[in-house]
């Protein structure tokens, strides 16, 4: 008479703590998601402070350049005050672009080119770029991890009961940026 009641709760224990195991990871996942988003933040945040000494070492030597200057000053203060993570993606996107506008027109500026202090910022900000990519990879890896739990099945069935939703990649929204660069040596 022991036994079926013992076997009743195995039957009910084991897809109960199937359901524990997935829920916990997809909090999980959420948390390193999270994680890696701020570790972004970062990065982005030291972008934001690099970009007006960069413009204000620029401006003097590009004075025909002036609509991009603007253009840049535009783009910072657009993903500043990004409030959503799809509106920061989107924002980042036109800044990296306008950013990359920026440094290929310095090339028709010799004495810019040699300037010590901007010279300075374009390696500071080359290194942010470089750490906004591996921050931006890692998050990326975050939501595929995510994804994968909320949309393969059995796990699926927890992520719908729990309402966990699918997650957007931070992936470059312009297919110029996909393109290879231009380098001419005059």
């Amino acid at each position: 008479m022991l036994y079926p009641l013992i076997i009743i709760l195995i039957i009910i224990a084991i897809p109960v703590a199937y359901f524990i195991s997935i829920y916990n990871k997809i909090i999980t996942l959420k948390n390193r998601i999270k994680n890696s988003w701020s570790q972004i933040d970062v990065q982005l945040k030291r972008r934001y402070d690099l970009i007006p000494n960069l413009v204000e070492t620029v401006k003097g030597y590009m004075e025909h350049e002036k609509e991009t200057l603007e253009l840049v000053i535009k783009a910072r203060s657009a993903a500043m005050s990004a409030s959503t993570n799809a509106e920061q993606i989107q924002a980042e996107n036109e800044l990296g672009s306008v950013l990359n506008r920026l440094l290929v027109l310095v090339e028709d500026y010799p004495d810019l080119k040699a300037n010590k202090n901007f010279l300075e910022l374009k390696e500071e900000l080359v290194s942010t770029e470089n750490r906004i990519a591996f921050a931006r990879q890692n998050y990326n890896d975050q939501v595929m991890f995510y994804n994968n739990i909320v949309n393969i099945f059995p796990s699926s069935i927890v992520a719908r009961m729990s309402g966990a939703m699918e997650r957007e990649y931070f992936e470059l929204s312009d297919l110029k940026e996909r393109e290879p660069v231009n380098v001419s040596f005059k």
